[in-house]
């Protein structure tokens, strides 16, 4: 009967395990070693910004590169490392380091926390991707190192090169370049665009899918899953940099003045980022409105599951269009690469995509109301930023009231953990339906 009242089932424990890392974060980040002024942060401040680092958001109220000191960007370094591979990944990999065991109970966390179909192999996948990780951050953190050291001297370039590798692999988007530029400086440049640009779409992808690419020499195949994963990404891609360079390319304040590979470079790198990613090389708050809207759009949509990234999933996305144009053909099934798509897939993305938007809509009216004064735009756009824990911002983030932080801790931790594990944590335990009712009609459309 205890062991029953004290049972925390995976989402509980998701949900808690993100809550305590935050909590954590924030009590570190109000030390006085945190800051440059050795006061710390406030406490709201504080847990804003350990909130966006362990949610890989980006969103902050202060500028990294110059609030912080070397041990606070550590801290938040470390939250985003975190947040982004998932507390029970890292639980995983002391467990490796101790000898220990993985228990029954710690592969579904790995599982849930993976967002895995199958718990099969689920401890292999969880070595593989420490592996991946660590190659990929470490790669990024050279090419990204070789460049800095032209612009700063080279224990600076180390250090920001791997602060960045990091960050940007994880999609948290947070920057040490100081004053709220974000990479700007670097629009143009081949080097830190296409490094940054392959960080956040490696991350993107999932790591179930990047184990798939990784095994397809031997495997000689690859799942539905990872198909529609590298479909719908590479078509959000292309439909991004095709959307921001027409829209922005007569934009004296953002395309204008580069040259034709600029413009390329600034409106490739404007698409990856907002699939969850936060850095901008180009000013959010001086882009057009279709721009700023084409970018909302990605931004809800995000990442892959199992990745780094948040919104409502591009597996969602694209089954949510198979089965729209199924209902339009009068076809009864969704299929995808000749495979069926169950019903129980179909209903889980609707529920998905509408909790996203829902939860999307309240915080945009309710900071209507806290914000008062802001453009409509400005507020819609950081409520979706927050929600898919991208961290782009047209300057809002910053002039928050204290309400509208709270309002947008909130919308980050659920976009991170997602609104579905958040409501099944606090629900009961769920039990199955012990009859059916009888079908009953209602008029659609």
């Amino acid at each position: 009967m205890q062991r029953k009242k004290f049972y925390l089932d995976p989402p509980k424990v998701l949900v808690l395990g993100f809550a305590l890392i935050i909590l954590i974060g924030a009590l570190l980040l109000t030390m006085p070693i945190s800051t440059t002024n050795g006061q710390g942060l406030s406490f709201l401040n504080a847990l804003f910004t350990a909130t966006s680092a362990t949610c890989v958001t980006g969103l902050v109220v202060v500028d990294t590169g110059t609030t912080f000191t070397i041990f606070g960007q550590l801290v938040i370094l470390s939250m985003i490392q975190i947040g982004g591979l998932g507390f029970m990944t890292f639980a995983t990999l002391f467990a490796f380091l101790i000898g220990k065991r993985i228990s029954l109970k710690e592969r579904i966390l790995l599982q849930e926390s993976l967002n895995n179909l199958s718990m099969e192999g689920i401890v292999r996948l969880a070595r593989r991707i420490l592996i991946f990780t660590a190659v990929i951050e470490l790669a990024g953190a050279i090419l990204l190192t070789l460049r800095f050291s032209l612009d700063m001297p080279l224990g600076k370039a180390i250090y920001f090169g791997i602060f960045h590798s990091i960050s940007n692999f994880n999609n948290a988007g947070f920057d040490l370049m100081g004053e709220f530029h974000s990479l700007t400086s670097y629009v143009d440049d081949p080097i830190v665009v296409l490094t940054i640009c392959s960080l956040i779409t490696l991350g993107g992808i999932g790591f179930i899918v990047m184990n798939e690419i990784y095994e397809f020499r031997v495997s000689k195949r690859l799942s539905l899953h990872t198909k529609v994963v590298l479909m719908t990404s590479l078509f959000l891609l292309v439909v991004g940099t095709i959307g921001v360079f027409s829209f922005e390319y007569a934009n004296p304040k953002t395309l204008k003045p580069l040259s034709f590979l600029g413009k390329f470079l600034g409106a490739l790198f404007q698409s990856v980022t907002a699939r969850t990613a936060g850095a901008n090389t180009i000013s959010i708050g001086d882009m057009t409105h279709p721009s700023l809207f084409l970018i909302i759009i990605l931004m809800f949509i995000g990442a892959s599951p199992g990745s780094t990234g948040g919104g409502i999933k591009t597996t969602t996305f694209t089954t949510l269009i198979g089965a729209v144009w199924s209902q339009i053909r009068g076809k009864e099934d969704v299929i995808f690469y000749r495979q069926r798509i169950v019903y129980e897939t179909i209903y889980k993305a609707i529920t998905v995509a509408f909790s996203g938007l829902f939860l999307v809509v309240v915080i945009t009216m309710l900071l209507t109301i806290t914000e008062t004064g802001k453009d409509f735009l400005m507020i819609l756009f950081e409520a979706t930023s927050a929600f898919a824990t991208v961290g782009l911002s047209m300057g809002l983030t910053p002039e928050l009231s204290h309400v509208g932080k709270g309002l947008i801790i909130f919308t980050m931790f659920a976009g991170r953990v997602g609104p579905l594990t958040i409501a099944f944590a606090v629900t009961m335990r769920r039990n199955p339906d012990a009859f059916r009712y009888p079908k009953g009609k209602i008029m659609i459309g």
